[in-house]
């Protein structure tokens, strides 16, 4: 189990001493996102703009115009709501290279509910031309996505979660934005998973192999791009597919999925995500996600319901 924020925040300040041109701004969480980190090592270059995320856009818009690499960060609820206006017109339009960090997504800040969780962000910026929407499952693929950020040109949205989380990518396998990689082999139903709950699809299939069922577990860390004839390809090669998100199952993932194969794929897709509600406070974040339904038994549950429906 490692953490996926204090990759980002590590990242950042290697990246900052192989790149001048990398700045950070924060918006008051920096030790929240890790991305405080930047500040002792680097302090001519970090920049506290308090609460006040739209202003925050605003002005790392300005810094890439100047040749910068600007990386903001907040909690996601609050880098994809309070500065969409910003980031929509002021960095999306004029397609600046503003990199954009949602911390603490999805339900993972389970203890201050739902003003701070953000069960919508996959939608929000994936709707927007120019964005590319990146969701890591781990630590190490966090931080291939970041030296991805700053290496490649335009804007770009990394949603991090806040809880530390099993390893599931190789070192040695690099990157490639629009890659789905295959976790498992298995000839009845295809999971496509993003975040937390590719490991709850990878307990799902250990649960399913019980039962003779085979599951492909598909690691989705790119929503925007995606390689849409890889998705085809594998719904081609099962009977039955799922998809399993932290966010809500309008907009997210199983959205995109079911844009790509609505028309190129007969099997019958089921969806694992809140179901058109906001998040709740809880004690500790696996109450949370059994609350809604983000387990492995809800997983194994849709896998079985889709190859029902064969």
């Amino acid at each position: 189990m490692n953490s996926l924020r204090q990759a980002y925040g590590n990242t950042l300040v290697a990246l900052g001493k192989e790149n001048p041109n990398i700045v950070v701004l924060e918006a008051d969480l920096g030790k929240s996102t890790m991305g405080g980190l930047f500040e002792q090592p680097y302090p001519d270059r970090f920049f506290e703009m308090g609460i006040a995320e739209a202003n925050m856009a605003s002005v790392a818009g300005g810094l890439s115009l100047t040749g910068k690499i600007p990386f903001i960060a907040s909690f996601a609820v609050f880098t994809t709501g309070r500065c969409y206006d910003q980031v929509r017109t002021g960095v999306c339009i004029p397609k600046l290279n503003v990199k954009i960090c949602g911390s603490s997504a999805g339900l993972s800040d389970f203890g201050d509910g739902s003003t701070h969780q953000s069960i919508e962000d996959i939608a929000t910026m994936r709707v927007l031309p120019n964005m590319q929407v990146f969701s890591p499952v781990d630590a190490v693929q966090t931080e291939q996505i970041v030296r991805y950020m700053a290496d490649h040109p335009g804007p770009m949205y990394i949603r991090i979660n806040r809880n530390d989380l099993p390893i599931y990518t190789d070192p040695a396998q690099p990157f490639v934005p629009g890659k789905l990689y295959a976790l498992t082999e298995g000839k009845d139903v295809a999971v496509f998973a993003t975040g937390v709950m590719v490991s709850k699809a990878m307990e799902a299939a250990q649960l399913l192999q019980k039962e003779g069922i085979g599951v492909k577990v598909v690691n989705v860390p790119s929503i925007k791009p995606i390689d849409k004839e890889a998705v085809v390809e594998i719904c081609g090669s099962v009977r039955g597919i799922v998809t399993a998100e932290e966010h809500s199952v309008i907009g997210g993932l199983g959205s995109l999925i079911a844009e790509i194969t609505s028309t190129r794929c007969p099997v019958k897709l089921q969806m694992v995500g809140l179901e058109d509600t906001f998040g709740t406070s809880a004690q500790d974040y696996d109450a949370l996600l059994e609350s809604y339904g983000l387990t492995a038994e809800a997983v194994a549950k849709a896998a079985r319901e889709s190859l029902a429906a064969v």
